[in-house]
């Protein structure tokens, strides 16, 4: 395993903030028109489609993982827009997943290579060293969510769901096996695990006992992902069937379904608990969680959207796609 940091930025694009030309609006919304997106930075250093985005609880970080033959994670400086590090030889694979702990001192990511690897902060040197894989799974590793308090690590993979001890570094459960899980997502209180299936089935699950709260039939493909409000009472989903739904947490009822034109490969929630950002083949779009109206449409891709994520201060949203580019809103 190899991490070394570097400060090699060629392949990194600034946009002046007056060069707008690439990116077309369609606001729709007056309450969230003041929003104005603008692209500040495109990252071109991945080879193959970027498959997970993540920022650091800072958002002072973007992490970035490459696909099948991009086994790479490159960390970016979202004040310079610099490359600030490289993980060459993260996953024998693509990194499916990857996140950032709420007390950024670990770093893990997930594979088709069936593992989980972990990286922690050293203090010292100011960078993450790797510290150790997790190996368990017998088939691909594809969601990793978090607990809030960094303890409990979870994994969604194709064999199941599977518990991890942050603190002692170890497995702790198997939460189910068999289940073909595509995305997992932990509600901010960290009781509620949310899970998609490649059935179009979304659970949910109590953390603390293991138990299988309630089961939905929430769409009629791939449940792509998932993710919670940040007042936990509400459970995002999109899915292949070009459908994003709102789900009440407590009672599973649906609350809205917002319809798009194609397959929704991820969605990301900004932590104003007001907009949704999706990602597909149409771009990203952006919508008002409370009436479910389309505020834009962001085009600064040549291809689909692969992976989405707001920064948790809110100012930012990051968009990979198959077109190996990161783009960099700051809204």
């Amino acid at each position: 395993m190899n991490c070394t940091v570097s400060v090699a930025i060629a392949p990194t694009i600034l946009i002046p903030s007056a060069v707008t030309a690439e990116i077309q609006f369609t606001p729709n919304s007056t309450s969230l028109r003041s929003i104005n997106p603008l692209l500040v930075y495109i990252f071109t250093e991945h080879t193959g489609t970027v498959k997970s985005l993540a920022f650091s609880p800072d958002s002072k970080i973007l992490a970035s993982g490459g696909s099948e033959n991009d086994g790479i994670i490159r960390l970016w400086n979202m004040n310079t827009g610099k490359r600030a590090a490289i993980f060459r030889k993260a996953q024998k694979t693509a990194v499916e997943s990857l996140l950032i702990s709420p007390d950024s001192q670990t770093l893990a990511s997930c594979s088709d290579d069936h593992t989980i690897n972990i990286w922690n902060w050293n203090l010292k040197n100011k960078k993450y060293i790797f510290t150790r894989s997790f190996v368990g799974h017998t088939s691909n590793v594809l969601s990793l969510a978090i607990t809030p308090d960094s303890k409990i690590l979870v994994s969604g993979a194709q064999d199941g769901i599977r518990l991890w001890d942050m603190v002692q570094q170890r497995p702790l459960a198997t939460l189910v096996r068999f289940d073909n899980i595509d995305t997992v997502a932990i509600s901010p209180d960290g009781q509620i695990l949310a899970s998609g299936d490649n059935k179009g089935l979304m659970k949910l699950w109590d953390l603390r006992s293991g138990k299988l709260i309630r089961t939905v039939s929430a769409h009629s493909d791939i449940v792509s992902a998932v993710a919670f409000t940040p007042d936990g009472n509400t459970l995002v989903s999109s899915s292949r069937d070009h459908t994003i739904k709102l789900w009440n947490v407590n009672t599973g009822e649906l609350l809205r379904t917002l319809q798009g034109n194609n397959w929704v490969n991820a969605i990301a929630i900004n932590p104003s608990g007001q907009i949704i950002a999706s990602g597909g083949r149409d771009g990203v779009k952006l919508w008002n969680l409370t009436t479910g109206e389309l505020i834009d449409t962001l085009y600064g891709h040549s291809d689909w959207i692969s992976a989405i994520a707001f920064s948790p201060d809110g100012k930012m949203l990051a968009a990979g796609g198959f077109d190996t580019r990161i783009n960099i809103w700051r809204l």
